[in-house]
């Protein structure tokens, strides 16, 4: 469906899972991340497709926008690097709290808002798409926990943009999605010291994003019982929810 795939964060975890799930003959994948020798043992497993590699800050907004101009056509920009922490039981410092959002936002948007730019001029493709744009949120987007309160934030800020921007964007031909994962089993969540309900591996997770991609939905969620029991928390009063989350063991600080 999809000849030329990007991909941010795509040196580990999900990324990573969603390059080699993607890797097929007559593919261009363009896999960026930080760590240049994880990037590359992943572009390895990622032989069956035309592989080319950056290694690429996404806090660095110029840098963005110069990768995503290089590469010419793109169908599937996916801006899914991102960083997780919270308050370990405390407070987050201020530095965590900027950290979070420069990478999990504003790296969100200096892929996204370039890529969008580039789709609006490109030929449509076979489905009448110019291209789409896939941002990775969290389940965590639906529920605020005290815990983890810059990275829910966070991934509120860009699921709700992302579905808000389709609305306008599909105007010109582009599509945005937003992807709701549940726990992963990635060296992120391996740092999380309290129960993960349904905790499924990156491979499953990617399995179900690029089918979720494939078949053209606005919001990618799974599992659904996580996504209930998301929707169903975050509707609380949030003095209630407060209260309730507040007795559950807190994500560790950054570090």
């Amino acid at each position: 469906m999809w000849t030329s795939i990007a991909i941010t964060g795509a040196s580990s975890g999900l990324g990573a899972a969603i390059a080699r799930a993607a890797a097929r003959p007559g593919v261009v994948l363009h896999l960026a991340g930080r760590d240049a020798t994880r990037l590359a043992a992943v572009a390895r497993d990622c032989a069956a497709a035309e592989v080319r590699v950056t290694v690429l800050d996404v806090t660095d907004a110029a840098a963005c926008a110069a990768w995503v101009a290089g590469m010419g056509r793109c169908d599937l920009m996916i801006a899914n690097a991102g960083i997780s922490a919270g308050s370990g039981g405390g407070v987050e410092s201020a530095e965590q709290v900027r950290a979070i959002f420069a990478t999990n936002v504003d790296g969100v948007l200096n892929v996204a808002l370039p890529a969008i730019a580039a789709m609006r001029d490109q030929a449509p493709g076979p489905d009448g798409v110019r291209g789409r744009v896939a941002v990775t949120g969290s389940l965590a987007s639906f529920v605020a926990a005290p815990g983890a309160a810059s990275y829910c934030a966070s991934k509120a800020a860009v699921q709700r943009w992302a579905e808000a921007t389709d609305a306008s964007e599909r105007k010109f031909g582009v599509r945005l999605s937003s992807i709701c994962p549940g726990y992963v089993r990635t060296p992120m969540t391996e740092k999380n010291a309290f129960p993960m309900p349904w905790l499924m591996t990156p491979d499953e997770a990617a399995k179900r994003t690029l089918a979720g991609l494939a078949a053209g939905r606005l919001r990618v969620v799974y599992p659904r019982r996580l996504y209930f029991l998301a929707r169903m928390v975050g509707a609380l009063p949030p003095g209630w929810r407060n209260a309730i989350l507040g007795r559950a063991p807190a994500k560790g600080k950054a570090g």
